[in-house]
């Protein structure tokens, strides 16, 4: 008999007509999955096959728009979720009204964040405290009355392939020699796998993905730290012998667990890779032949994707894989990438109300670190000469330097983008860029005559940890002090300024949080809770909310 491995995960639901869904699971052997909801909605598919491990992703249809139902996954006819004896609600999905004459399109809650480490790594890096993920989940459970995010955005190292826990640590240990490379970190693709089952199988956790739609894009843990942080970084890491197998199995699971089901049904139909791997027994070969060429050439894949919900638009972009490395061509994005950027965010324009754009890596950061990581972009493609150059790119690893302003062009390529979409009579309300990847959340707005509000929105960590002394130069970063030995980083590099002036508004706030997005019509409204530990009378965390605005109210 079939057994539920991991999942149900509820990733896509229909905005447009509101009638279908999919449901994200893995069994642990060749299976029909089926889902069944309790108002006759449901669907059926074959497992796949990766490396062992069997996997569906299964359209709901004959869903009823502006409802909620329960629904049960069956493994070849026989019920193996909700989980016998579960102390959690029913898993439900929630469909939006479809707007129409009289019937406005439907508002949007976006709960936002990034960096969770299930379990805290064995290096010795010192306590998370509470998870916020996993605090919201009980939150949830507790209260199934309570209002629910329509949307879970996860930005980034959704797992950490080179920080392990204890046990995954002994779990591998196991297997293989933890003295040859790449040592006490994920080696393949089994590996990986472990990871997903580590942070979804958390009981809280796995109810809350079930039942709230989840979507997801990589950051650089996800495959190693600093991944294609530069081309020097890159040669290197390609002349080791555990790499290859590292990246293609990170791309490979990344693929499974996160991308498929970023896609709707229409266009997981029209993927060529997915019809021909659902088509063959063990379509192991081809996923590896695809992440090879992924590798070789990220020009052959699209990571990014868009997803309109009524009238808010959000575009996920992967400033990860999609670079250009090259130190006289550096760009966040290669010109395919930022060609589709461009026309997504101009399609329909004064169609939508809300601009989205999910960046894993922040746009505007403190000011300090932006003119350093500009100053050292220079200094790398030799502004200041060979030695300079050399002293860049160690500065660059060590520092983590590799935000949008590390690649000056793509920068302002960026910030050219959002004033001319947020600008004239055609303007959404709102241009946000959801970030995390920096350990501290912050609120940001850019200093230039548009139309629309615009702010970087970044919310880090969920679940994780930072130093001190990262935490000091943080706020230094956002202080006067900052500005004026950013100013001294620019004259030396000379970078000049930066194209435009922002302002931060909110924080920096420290802790492991999530940020909500609350959107209806043309307004806004933001909240940022926090992760606390419980008193002595109640040890259960809480979330605190520490800041709750309306980015539309006229200042």
């Amino acid at each position: 008999m079939a057994g539920l491995r991991l999942g149900p995960l509820l990733r896509y639901v229909d905005w447009d007509a509101g009638g279908s869904a999919t449901i994200w699971v893995e069994a642990d052997r060749p299976c029909t999955a089926e889902v069944r909801c309790a108002d006759g909605a449901g669907g059926s598919v074959r497992t796949f096959q990766i490396a062992g491990h069997h996997y569906a992703l299964v359209p709901v249809t004959g869903l009823t728009p502006g409802d909620t139902v329960a629904y049960e996954v069956l493994l070849d006819g026989v019920r193996v979720w909700p989980l016998p004896d579960s102390a959690f609600p029913p898993s439900t999905i929630t469909t939006p009204a479809v707007a129409g004459p009289g019937r406005p399109a439907p508002g949007l809650r976006v709960t936002f964040g990034s960096c969770r480490q299930a379990v805290p790594p064995a290096d010795g890096r010192g306590r998370h405290g509470p998870d916020a993920l996993d605090t919201l989940a009980a939150r949830l459970a507790a209260d199934p009355a309570a209002v629910r995010p329509d949307l879970l955005l996860l930005l980034g190292d959704q797992v950490y392939a080179d920080h392990l826990s204890r046990e995954t640590r002994q779990w591998i240990a196991a297997r293989r020699d933890l003295r040859d490379a790449p040592g006490a970190q994920v080696a393949d693709y089994e590996e990986y796998t472990r990871l997903y089952y580590e942070s979804w199988l958390d009981p809280e956790i796995r109810w809350l993905l079930s039942t709230v739609p989840s979507l997801q894009i990589f950051d650089d843990h996800d495959v190693v730290d600093d991944w294609n942080t530069s081309a020097a970084w890159l040669a290197e890491m390609r002349a080791t012998p555990w790499w290859q197998e590292r990246v293609l199995s990170g791309l490979m699971s990344y693929w499974v667990y996160q991308h498929l089901g970023n896609l709707s049904p229409a266009e997981l139909e029209a993927d060529a890779l997915y019809g021909a791997i659902r088509r063959t027994p063990d379509g192991t070969d081809e996923l590896r032949a695809f992440a090879a060429s992924a590798d070789a050439d990220p020009g052959t894949v699209r990571w990014s994707y868009r997803r309109d919900f009524g009238r808010s638009r959000l575009l996920m972009v992967d400033t990860r894989a999609a670079r250009v490395l090259a130190e006289d061509g550096r760009a966040m994005l290669d010109p395919a990438e930022q060609q589709w950027l461009r026309e997504n965010a101009l399609e329909g324009h004064g169609g939508y109300d809300h601009l989205l754009i999910g960046s894993s890596l922040p746009w505007l950061m403190p000011p300090l670190i932006h003119d350093a990581e500009a100053w050292n972009a220079a200094l790398c493609r030799g502004e200041r000469g060979p030695r300079w150059a050399r002293i860049g790119e160690d500065l660059r690893r060590r520092s983590d330097l590799e935000h949008w302003a590390a690649f000056p062009a793509s920068f302002s390529a960026l910030s050219d983008l959002i004033e001319e979409v947020g600008t004239g009579p055609r303007a959404p309300a709102t241009v946000c860029v959801l970030s995390g990847d920096v350990h501290h959340a912050y609120v940001a707005e850019p200093l230039i005559p548009s139309t629309a509000r615009v702010f970087q929105l970044t919310c880090s960590p969920v679940h994780n940890s930072i130093h001190t002394a990262v935490k000091l130069g943080f706020r230094l970063g956002w202080s006067r002090a900052g500005r004026w030995l950013g100013r001294g980083f620019s004259r030396h590099g000379r970078t000049g300024r930066p194209p435009l002036s922002w302002r931060r508004t909110g924080g920096p706030w420290f802790g492991n949080q999530l940020m909500t997005l609350a959107l209806a019509g043309r307004t806004a409204r933001l909240r940022l809770d926090q992760a606390h530990k419980g008193g002595r009378g109640d040890k259960r965390a809480r979330l605190v909310t520490v800041l709750d605005r309306d980015l539309t109210a006229q200042e």
